[in-house]
């Protein structure tokens, strides 16, 4: 019994030292969560870097996060419209649901690019509501800090002060970092880029780089021998810079067309731990101007 008694009291402080416990579907806003919240906050990412955010099973593991989650904050614009809803129902957790202040669609807080009143699913992966992949632009990410650090100081008003605080250091330091990014990819303004995907619309605008085609001929779709020949004739004699491709993208369509006009391709992390320089946020934009700079070169 003494034992036991011993055990409560070393358990007790932790108890009261509870975290904020933070759900995101995609690892930016993890890691946006925690630059805020630090040790106040748990975050846990229900997909990585190396895996496409539109295709995820709602597996036990994820559900029991999710019932447990004080915050979910998710990409939205129906980027995860194929598996999330599944695994908010499962969780029957009602202070996480849509329409509480307990979730976040990160990219409601932005300007969205390329809404379209066309719904036609065979046009292929296609969002009405415009593109969803809004952090790869690091103004962006400012925008939606804010907000999460508002939610966070509402949801955990206790430590509102820190949250503040942390918001505040984050945002200097950030801002910061984008005049130097802004400054090193000048020479990237006016580039032309083949993408495997239509996941950079945020980034090309930030840049001024100009995209030019696509691997897909149908989004979400693989590219098709017929549409890379196509690339072929179109490009053999120049007009594109780079090609660009996600790390969970295959690599053979854009290594095909590399191989056949000369054009460089480069594969570019599209969240944080896609690649081994994009360890956190500040890292994501380092590695992929570093990245494109090379490339471009």
């Amino acid at each position: 019994m003494r034992y036991l008694y011993t055990m409560f009291l070393l358990l007790v402080p932790l108890a009261a030292q509870a975290q904020l416990r933070v759900f995101s579907c995609e690892p930016e806003w993890a890691a946006l969560a925690e630059e805020i919240g630090g040790e106040l906050v748990a975050a846990h990412s229900a997909t990585t870097a190396l895996q496409d955010p539109h295709y995820i099973q709602a597996r036990p593991s994820l559900i029991a996060k999710v019932r447990r989650a004080n915050l979910v904050v998710c990409s939205g614009a129906q980027l995860e419209i194929g598996w999330l809803p599944a695994l908010l129902q499962k969780a029957n957790n009602r202070n996480v649901r849509p329409g509480s202040r307990g979730f976040m669609e990160a990219s409601s807080f932005v300007l969205r690019l390329d809404a379209t009143q066309n719904v036609d699913r065979a046009e292929g992966d296609i969002h009405p509501l415009g593109n969803p992949h809004v952090q790869t632009n690091p103004h962006n990410v400012a925008v939606i800090a804010a907000a999460m650090a508002e939610r966070m100081a509402e949801l955990d008003a206790e430590n509102a002060s820190v949250y503040e605080s942390r918001y505040a250091d984050f945002a200097t330091r950030w801002q910061a970092a984008i005049a130097d990014w802004e400054t090193r990819a000048a020479p990237l303004s006016g580039k032309r880029a083949i993408t495997h995907h239509k996941s950079w619309v945020y980034l090309e605008r930030w840049l001024g780089l100009v995209e030019v085609g696509n691997l897909e001929a149908i989004p979400g779709l693989p590219p098709t021998a017929t549409h890379l020949s196509q690339l072929t004739r179109e490009f053999s004699d120049g007009g594109a810079d780079v090609i660009i491709r996600s790390p969970y993208q295959d690599e053979k369509p854009s290594k095909w067309l590399e191989e056949r006009t000369g054009i460089t391709a480069v594969v570019l992390p599209l969240s944080v731990g896609g690649t081994d320089g994009a360890t956190d946020l500040f890292g994501l934009f380092d590695d992929i101007i570093n990245r494109l700079l090379g490339a471009a070169q």
